[in-house]
């Protein structure tokens, strides 16, 4: 089985800098261009990386890029692109021939980060305890934050029910959330998140209890018909989702039906509610 990118850009933060890391073989892999950034505040930073890259091999022969692998990182109109990235060792190395007086602090802020994930691989409930900490302080209630836990680990049971029975590429993992959400909501996560007006904010952050509910319902149903019936590929899989999404989407026209608003509202969970339309 063909080890697969785990399909979340996290942003770390140094010194007020953005930096866009994802997970790749168990390690955290960094952007090139967010560090050179952050350590230069260079105006262009993939020129910056160009002309380093040149640099570094007329003085010494090294090949910075051999450090590096191409992931796909969020950009800032929301969309995946391919980005020169490199792990902990790597941005070491890099970071060696930018002269800056920021490089010291930073290799102790990217070892601490790097250790965190070591930590979190030998101990996967470190994660999920730095992840209750991380919403305590945002403002979540306890229980809030006890269905949202549920709910990662719902979404990963899942995720690997799909790669066991040939789901393979990211775009294809996108388009079968999109269906669950499409049967379960009657909306795309897409058209979810601008009911919301959010943009690279993770959707389910900012979903309501019974919005987060319903979308456990959705992935706890489309999991349970794959490990029964075991569909191959990404076509009987994508049947299979929208089966499981429409139970979870039943459940909410029927609440909604017994309450009279839509489940689906652009009301953040932190914020003061709003009034929900009545239905028709």
């Amino acid at each position: 089985m063909p080890t697969k990118v785990i399909d979340l850009t996290r942003i770390a933060i140094f010194q007020k800098k953005e930096i866009r890391k994802t997970i790749y073989k168990n390690e955290w892999y960094f952007s090139v261009v967010d560090v050179i950034f952050a350590l230069t505040d260079s105006i262009n930073p993939r020129d910056y990386w160009f002309k380093m890259k040149i640099r570094v091999k007329s003085e010494d022969g090294a090949e910075l890029s051999t450090n590096c692998r191409q992931l796909k990182l969020k950009s800032a109109d929301g969309k995946l692109y391919l980005t020169d990235c490199s792990d902990t060792e790597g941005i070491f190395r890099i970071i060696q021939s930018i002269p800056s007086p920021k490089a010291e602090p930073f290799k102790r802020w990217l070892a601490k980060v790097g250790y965190e994930r070591i930590q979190e691989v030998e101990d996967p409930e470190l994660a999920q305890k730095r992840a209750r900490a991380i919403y305590k302080a945002k403002g979540y209630p306890d229980s809030w934050i006890e269905k949202r836990m549920r709910s990662i680990a719902i979404r990963e049971d899942l995720t690997e029910q799909w790669e066991i029975h040939g789901v393979k590429l990211q775009k294809e993992y996108a388009i079968l959330t999109a269906e669950i959400s499409q049967a379960a909501f009657g909306v795309t996560p897409s058209q979810h998140k601008k009911i919301k007006g959010l943009e690279r904010q993770n959707l389910r952050d900012h979903m309501s209890d019974l919005e987060l509910l319903f979308s456990m319902l959705g992935e706890a149903s489309t999991t349970a018909i794959t490990k029964t019936e075991h569909p191959k590929g990404f076509t009987e899989n994508k049947k299979a989702s929208r089966r499981g999404g429409k139970i979870a989407g039943d459940a909410r026209v029927n609440l909604e039906k017994e309450i009279g608003k839509s489940i689906v509202t652009p009301q953040n969970f932190l914020r003061k509610p709003r009034k929900s339309k009545k239905l028709k």
